[in-house]
């Protein structure tokens, strides 16, 4: 309203001369102030608060800067956006937010943490975490590979964001999506100026990957739109929405098509474009130890991922110790099995694949399907506390991943599954226990539904989270859900083994100056998997420096937390407090981890 007022007077000044017509012009006055940037604002607006407050308000500002995430995770009720559009990826809009992240960070080390409760104190020491490891990210900013061929790439997120994500249920949400549509473009834009950015800093990512990536963006640049996956997903779900008539439909349609061959197309035909500028520029090898300022890089992506100090030697050598270990277990049961004592490690599995029995691709979903229905019904053996939210299958061209939850409630949690091919089912039973239950849902879905600060519930640490699905896998053998089933078992022993490997894998590209047939040779013979999926894992690490060593050295830290728990308690531990007291917490860094057990520990001691 003032600001209506304001103008009617300016106008009304400007109308009639300000007076007088015969007057001198008064001298300009100074400019008025510049707006305050966002940071700015945003430390006006901490001042005065609650701490919990302060964690509402400062979150709403900083999780709005990314309107996908809040899309994506179903909160816009929760933090509303101002405007519908996807990321802001220019330079300018990513330094401040940044920027806003220290501002948050000051505003909460102004707060008095003596004077808190332990519960009040690990919110304070969580937010902590997360807020310093961004800042500390800012100097590394044209460090990441953001157009990849992995998931995490902008280009396949922002796919998997609208095709996948996006809800298309009501008249609004068709108008949003075609919005969304049209602005991707300009994302897209800003993506290619922060890969020219990268280039000025040195820092182009290797030829080998980059390939790979245009390949799939060159799909979509040369698709017909009818093909294009913007347009046949918005098709599909428009016709599913109740109370528009047909004319609106087809309204709508035709201005999504539009989008699809206008905005969509030019987006990634510029991506194309930039990739194979890239090319000439692209180094022939990988790992980021190359770069200027790489080995710094990548011990930030150590810490960040695994919360830990271990340094990238330590790392290695835990990896090769694991190994060994892994290695003198399979042989265990590949002698029960009357298999070659002296064969290798490849053609061991090759054997455990055919004799563990192959499921038909029309099998492949009702088999997962069925792992979690049994894992379901045996959860209580080791918990006593559940998720609410469903976890479902659904098929995916790559799969072998989750997503969880939306927090309204309306989308289940997902596993996503190759199902397009027939399968070995030795791998199935601990890939299913990961993904789902007792892993990744089990978790997620826990942490969504406690009584917490509502960033508790939304930033995952990668060491916990996956450490934790990883420790899934290792309980469902502490169980016995693989007794009388040697071929699962040699499945879970295989994927543990891989993990191990990554540790040896990821410090080598990134730190020892490994090259691609280097690491993916050390796959195939450590691990047994084909060349192919070999060259496939030592791709992902090369792109994803650090990520991959996140889910052993997690596993082991709750395994050492297990075991320590035991060893005080003796009698007293219970396997379902124990499982209680870290998923209630939801994800903590490892470093905040011995906290969480301590209290657990300390209020059984001290019970009557």
């Amino acid at each position: 309203m003032k600001k209506a007022l304001l103008a009617i007077t300016v106008l009304f000044l400007v109308s009639c001369g300000g007076g007088s017509g015969g007057g001198a012009t008064p001298p300009p006055g100074p400019p008025p102030p510049p707006p305050p940037t966002a940071s700015e604002q945003l430390a006006q607006d901490l001042q005065g608060l609650t701490l919990d407050e302060l964690y509402f308000q400062s979150f709403d500002a900083l999780i709005t800067r990314s309107p996908e995430d809040v899309v994506w995770e179903a909160l816009e009720a929760t933090f509303p956006l101002d405007d519908v559009g996807l990321n802001d990826l220019s330079d300018a809009y990513q330094r401040e937010t940044y920027a806003m992240f220290q501002v948050v960070l000051d505003a909460l080390r102004g707060y008095d943490r003596s004077a808190l409760t332990a519960d009040e104190q690990l919110d304070y020491d969580v937010y902590e975490y997360f807020l310093q490891d961004t800042v500390d990210q800012l100097q590394f900013i044209y460090y990441d590979f953001r157009a990849t061929y992995m998931g995490f790439s902008v280009q396949r997120s922002t796919e998997r964001f609208l095709t996948d994500i996006h809800p298309l249920a009501t008249r609004q949400d068709a108008e949003d999506y075609i919005t969304r549509l049209i602005a991707l473009d300009g994302k897209f834009d800003q993506l290619i100026q922060h890969l020219n950015l990268q280039r000025n800093n040195g820092i182009v990512e290797p030829a080998l990957t980059i390939n790979v990536a245009l390949n799939q963006v060159s799909a979509i640049a040369q698709s017909s739109v009818d093909n294009n996956p913007y347009f046949t997903n918005f098709v599909a779900k428009i016709a599913l929405i109740e109370g528009i008539s047909d004319a609106e439909r087809d309204d709508l349609i035709a201005r999504a098509r539009a989008a699809a061959g206008g905005s969509v197309a030019r987006g990634y035909q510029r991506l194309q474009s930039q990739l194979q500028n890239l090319l000439n520029n692209a180094p022939p090898v990988i790992g980021v130890g190359q770069f200027p300022r790489g080995s710094e890089y990548y011990a930030y992506a150590l810490r960040h991922h695994t919360t830990s100090d271990l340094t990238p030697a330590e790392i290695h050598q835990l990896g090769l110790a694991e190994l060994a270990r892994l290695h003198a277990e399979m042989r265990l049961i590949f002698d029960q099995l009357g298999y070659d004592p002296n064969g290798t490690i490849p053609g061991l599995f090759a054997l455990v694949e055919q004799d563990g029995g192959i499921i038909p691709a029309a099998d492949v979903k009702p088999t997962y399907e069925a792992i979690i229905a049994d894992a379901q019904s045996r959860l209580d053996e080791a918990f006593d506390i559940f998720p609410s939210a469903d976890v479902i299958v659904l098929p995916d061209p790559f799969g072998g991943f989750y997503i969880g939850p939306s927090f309204d409630g309306t989308r289940p949690g997902a596993f996503y599954a190759g199902t397009a091919n027939d399968e070995p089912y030795f791998r199935m039973p601990s890939l299913t226990y990961h993904e789902s239950i007792p892993g990744h849902h089990t978790q997620i879905a826990i942490a969504m539904e406690q009584n917490v600060p509502a960033f508790r519930k939304i930033v995952h640490f990668t060491a916990f989270v996956e450490g934790w699905a990883l420790y899934a896998e290792r309980l469902a053998f502490d169980l016995g859900w693989y007794d009388n089933d040697p071929y699962g078992d040699l499945g879970r022993l295989q994927y543990e083994a891989l993990r191990a490997a990554r540790l040896v894998m990821d410090t080598g590209i990134h730190s020892l100056g490994w090259s691609f047939d280097d690491a993916a040779t050390f796959n195939r013979e450590n691990i047994g998997w084909s060349i192919g999926a070999s060259q496939g894992a030592a791709a992902r690490y090369s792109v994803w420096p650090g990520q991959a060593t996140a889910y052993m050295v997690g596993m082991l830290q709750i395994l050492r937390e297990r075991q320590r728990a035991m060893d005080m308690l003796g009698a007293q531990f219970d396997l379902k407090a124990f499982h209680r007291a870290v998923l209630s917490n939801g994800a903590v860094p490892l470093t905040l981890l011995d906290d969480v057990v301590d209290r657990y520990i300390a209020e059984v001691q001290s019970a009557p």
